[in-house]
């Protein structure tokens, strides 16, 4: 079975500059958000300016929740969920896409600043599974927060601006690297050799280096005392991370592709967004739900393992006057879902570890993956035959290009969503979203028309009853 390739629906003209459109917007979404935070920022100033409200507002005024209301509830600024609601009621089920806005990088320990042999390094501990030699000789920007003990949040971001100064690890040179080369490539770089070189000047003024013992450690603190008015005690209440710098490209003579940094999973987040923004006066429901912490396990308070999302289901009967545990627990369960992460391309440089007839392909659309796990599919939601049916059903009628994959061959690896957490409550759950090449890599790559399909096949999901 063979699926055409998507780009011969956009031939030159008018319905390719779509496709090329929504391309550069995700384009520049992604270069200006590289965390959690910022993607979260970004989201809610969006759909502010759509309309949505915020729940705690109107949790505050007691306002009635109805049909064709635009509400969003966030967690933390790292997670939020956007409802258009429904004109049949909740406890009908909702139409739900989600998807995960945290993606691999190095995360600054809570003391990370120090001084070796008048080298200024910051040490790190990386976040989610990475191949550490890849992060090495590259340069670095770092995003995040300090948060003062009187509460004050002080914003960085440094490396992405024009004329800003980035940040690196070093690498061994090949001439001194015999040893290092005989090593497997999981302990070619050592989690502890993770560290970003800062700077290397002393400070100057005599009356500062009486008091400081390493002089260019001290002219750093100096530094970001100036620039963003913090301490170094101010590092045990932050959240820093080191990212790619630099802005998402085209990628390719024809410029078809997007190489950056998070596509996994942003480049599902997106057009999950876009979607809910689209939604106008729905039959069910519709909901676009993004979720921290997935790439570690989807924990904490952030992550799809809390109770966020069925918390704020409960907020929303609750101000409809409908709410009872039995009316929650059916709103759960009779929700669909698409979990909408990505599936690993396959790659003409590693054909050994994809069995090609259940291979994901850059231009070949929407990616669906019945099942995820590893080895005996363990760890997997594994949707139901009559959900993928009904799923095939919506994409076909809309002429919308999909496909279907598996994570490699069977006992090459494997890997997991969020799908299996919402599929806890007995909803109907299958994984989508878009193939990716690099994935995990400080910068990955995705096909443009599989993002475009990706948006058509999540708001025909939302728009059917």
């Amino acid at each position: 079975m063979e699926n055409k390739n998507a780009w011969e629906k956009y031939p030159e003209g008018e319905k390719r500059q779509k496709v090329m459109e929504f391309a550069e917007a995700y384009r520049k979404f992604i270069s200006k958000c590289k965390t959690e935070r910022e993607c979260m920022q970004e989201f809610v100033s969006l759909a502010k300016a759509a309309g949505f409200a915020d729940l705690e507002e109107l949790l505050e005024k007691g306002t009635q929740i109805k049909a064709g209301d635009k509400i969003y509830a966030g967690k933390m600024g790292k997670a939020a969920a956007f409802f258009v609601i429904g004109k049949q009621s909740l406890e009908k089920g909702m139409n739900i896409l989600g998807a995960h806005i945290d993606s691999p990088r190095l995360d600054l320990k809570q003391v990370p600043l120090y001084e070796d042999n008048e080298m200024a390094m910051l040490d790190t501990h990386y976040y989610g599974g990475v191949k550490k030699y890849q992060w090495v000789t590259l340069p670095l920007a770092l995003h995040g927060v300090f948060v003062k003990k009187d509460g004050t949040v002080v914003n960085v971001s440094i490396g992405d601006k024009p004329g800003d100064p980035v940040f690196g690890i070093s690498d061994l040179l090949i001439h001194l690297s015999g040893e290092q080369l005989e090593k497997k490539a999981a302990k070619v770089i050592e989690g502890e050799k993770l560290d970003l070189l800062i700077g290397s000047i002393p400070m100057e003024k005599e009356e500062d280096k009486k008091e400081a013992k390493d002089l260019v450690k001290g002219n750093i603190l100096r530094i970001l005392k100036e620039a963003y008015g913090v301490a170094e005690e101010d590092f045990l209440s932050a959240e820093i991370e080191a990212v790619p710098a630099g802005e998402a490209r085209d990628y390719g003579f024809d410029r078809s592709m997007i190489m950056g940094y998070g596509h996994d999973d942003r480049v599902c987040a997106y057009p999950s967004f876009q979607a809910i923004l689209n939604i106008k006066e729905p039959e069910i429901t519709s909901v676009c739900l993004l979720v921290d912490k997935e790439e570690i396990g989807s924990v904490g308070a952030t992550g799809m393992q809390s109770r966020f999302f069925e918390d704020t289901v409960a907020e929303l009967l609750n101000q409809m006057g409908d709410f009872s545990e039995i009316s929650l627990r059916r709103a759960m369960r009779n929700s669909k879902m698409l979990s909408s992460d990505v599936s690993a391309a396959y790659d003409p440089n590693y054909p050994e570890v994809t069995e090609k007839r259940n291979a994901a392909y850059f231009g070949k659309g929407l990616v669906f993956n019945k099942y995820t796990g590893s080895r005996g599919k363990s760890g997997s939601n594994d949707a139901n035959a009559e959900y993928m049916a009904q799923i095939r059903n919506i994409l076909d009628e809309k002429n919308i290009a999909f496909q279907t994959s598996e994570l490699g061959k069977v006992d090459q690896g494997g890997g997991g969503t969020i799908a299996y957490i919402l599929a806890n409550y007995g909803m109907q759950v299958i994984d989508s979203g878009v193939a990716v090449l690099n994935m995990h890599a400080p910068w990955e790559i995705i096909s443009k028309v599989d993002l475009y399909e990706a948006l058509l096949g999540y708001q025909a999901f939302l728009e059917t009853v």
